[in-house]
C-alpha cells in the first residue's frame, strides 16, 4: 500500500549557466548548446496551503505556470505560495529563467516529499519555453528547443568568468522562434566543434575549451561590435578565450583559477570588459566537492534528487 505523507514546506535550488561554451546546430539539424554552469542561481521555497498558488516576485509568471501544473496533478497539494530568490540577472543569457523553473519544480516536489525525475522537469518545461540544461549537474550538451539531453560531458576544472553586460534584454522565446539559415559546411563545423569540446571537457583541457568557446562566439548570429577587439585583448592578456550568451547580452572572459598569474589577469579582464560593458561582474564555475568520472555519457533520464544543484553556502550532492 502506498503511504501518502502530508505536505511540508519545500525548497529547491538550481544553478545558472554563463552563456554557452558552444551553441549551434548539428548535421542532423538538432539545435543544441553546451552549458557553462556557475555557482550563482535560483532558490525556490514552496509553502503548501489551501489558497490558489501565488508567486513572489509577482512577475515570475513562468514559475507560477509550472507550480500550478504540478499542484494540479498532485495527490497532496491544493495550493500554496511560491517564493523565488535569484542572483542571476534576467534577460542577460545566464539561464535565469530555466534556473527559476528547475528550482520551482524541485521545491514543489520537495513539498510533496517525493523524488523528482529529470524527465518530469523536462516534460513540464517543454510546454513553457526553450530551456538550458541546468537540471543536470556539470557541463552538458543540450537540445534547448527540444528540451532534451544530448550528452553529459563532465565537470570542468575551476574557472573564473569575468563578464560584461552590453545592455538591453533578450527574450529567449522570441529569439528561438527565428530560423537562421545554416549551410551544410557550418553544420559540419558545429558538429566537429561539439566533438572537440566533448573531448576537451573530459580531459580538462581548458585551452581547447577556450578556443572552441571563442569560435562559437564568432559564429554567433547575434551582432556584437566589440567582439573582435575583446577577443584580441583576451589573447594579449593570456586568457583562455571568450564566452558569449548566444541569446543574451553577456560576454565573458575565461580564466583558469590555477593560473600563476591569475590575479593580474583577473584585473586585466575586468578592464577589457569595462571598455564595452554597462556593467561588469565575476562568475565562478560550478563544481562538486568530488569530481565524477568525466567521460561523455549517453542520454540518461534517470531520477535525480529533488534539489541536487549547489549554490554558494550550500552542500553539494
Amino acid at each position: 500500500m502506498t503511504v501518502i505523507h502530508p505536505p511540508r514546506t519545500g525548497t529547491g535550488r538550481a544553478v545558472g549557466s554563463c552563456g554557452e561554451l558552444l551553441q549551434g546546430i548539428t548535421e542532423h539539424d538538432r539545435h543544441f548548446l553546451v552549458t557553462l554552469p556557475i555557482r550563482g542561481g535560483s532558490i525556490a521555497v514552496f509553502e503548501p496551503g489551501p489558497e490558489p498558488v501565488s508567486v513572489a516576485p509577482p512577475h515570475k509568471s513562468k514559475a507560477l505556470l509550472l507550480a500550478n501544473a504540478m499542484v494540479a496533478r498532485s495527490r497532496v497539494l491544493r495550493g500554496g505560495r511560491l517564493t523565488l530568490r535569484s542572483d542571476l540577472p534576467e534577460g542577460k543569457g545566464l539561464a535565469s529563467s530555466t534556473a527559476d523553473l528547475v528550482a520551482t519544480a524541485r521545491a514543489v516536489a520537495d513539498a510533496e516529499r517525493r523524488p523528482l525525475p529529470v524527465a518530469e522537469i523536462e516534460a513540464d518545461l517543454r510546454v513553457i519555453e526553450p530551456s538550458d540544461g541546468v537540471m543536470y549537474p556539470g557541463t552538458v550538451a543540450y537540445c534547448h528547443r527540444e528540451v532534451r539531453l544530448l550528452a553529459r560531458l563532465g565537470t570542468l576544472p575551476a574557472l573564473t568568468i569575468v563578464t560584461g553586460d552590453e545592455g538591453g534584454l533578450v527574450d529567449t522565446v522570441e529569439f528561438n522562434r527565428s530560423e537562421p539559415c545554416f549551410s551544410p559546411g557550418t553544420k559540419h563545423e558545429y558538429s566537429a566543434l561539439l566533438a572537440e569540446l566533448s573531448t576537451a571537457v573530459a580531459c580538462g583541457d581548458l585551452a581547447t575549451v577556450g578556443a572552441v568557446s571563442t569560435r562559437s562566439a564568432t559564429l554567433c548570429t547575434r551582432t556584437r561590435p566589440h567582439l573582435e577587439a575583446t577577443i584580441a585583448a583576451t589573447r594579449a592578456l593570456g586568457g583562455l578565450g571568450v564566452v558569449v550568451a548566444h541569446s543574451g547580452t553577456t560576454t565573458g572572459i575565461l580564466l583558469a583559477e590555477d593560473d600563476p598569474h591569475y590575479r593580474a589577469k583577473l584585473a586585466g579582464a575586468q578592464e577589457i570588459c569595462a571598455e564595452f560593458a554597462c556593467a561588469t561582474g565575476i562568475q565562478h564555475s560550478w563544481r562538486p566537492l568530488s569530481r565524477p568520472t568525466s567521460r561523455p555519457h549517453p542520454v540518461d533520464h534517470t531520477t535525480q534528487p529533488a534539489h541536487p544543484a549547489v549554490l554558494p553556502g550550500s552542500t553539494p550532492p
